[in-house]
């Protein structure tokens, strides 16, 4: 994939969980939206997160940013090992608009790349994420972030922190089932 098509934030590289072992799944948690969070559990067990945006371009047709994000998906897991295990954050309410629109493609995007790959995914809600992170299910994108620093992370904004949270989250329950 050309470097210019969607831009990266430097990848931040934490020690595996204690306890963690050596034969993990490789896991993702994502944020999505325009500009989408990410954190990754690999199957060494450590934690690298970021955030890549999806604006599309001046010359871009409506479907790009799909495209892209489906493209980005692929590269993840050939770089990272296969995918064994998504969350992405289940937001049932928008402020706008184009804001729904665009979680609403990525999301159906996110899903089908899934199914194709017999890969399972599950969505979490916003507010069992906020809760679990910070102990308040309304919690603002300031105090998100003061959360995944307090946990030894240094997310470049409230997308990456909340991706952090979320797979902080499914490691912790194991994905809800604890």
């Amino acid at each position: 994939m050309a470097s210019t098509t969607l831009t990266l934030t430097e990848p931040q590289a934490k020690p595996p969980l204690s306890g963690a072992s050596p034969r993990l799944m490789a896991t993702i948690a994502l944020d999505l939206g325009t500009t989408t969070g990410w954190a990754l559990r690999g199957y060494d067990g450590l934690i690298t997160s970021g955030t890549a945006s999806f604006r599309p371009g001046r010359f871009d047709g409506g479907g790009m940013r799909y495209l892209r994000f489906t493209n980005w998906l692929t590269e993840i897991d050939r770089l990272s090992g296969p995918i064994s295990a998504i969350w992405f954050e289940e937001v049932r309410r928008h402020a706008g608009t184009d804001a729904a629109h665009v979680y609403g493609g990525l999301m159906a995007s996110l899903t089908s790349w899934a199914e194709l790959r017999g890969i399972p995914y599950q969505g979490v809600p916003v507010g069992t994420i906020k809760r679990h992170a910070t102990g308040k299910g309304n919690a603002d994108k300031d105090a998100m972030i003061a959360a995944a620093r307090a946990r030894g992370f240094n997310p470049a904004d409230d997308n990456e922190a909340d991706a952090i949270a979320l797979l902080l989250w499914a490691i912790a329950t194991n994905g809800g089932v604890a």
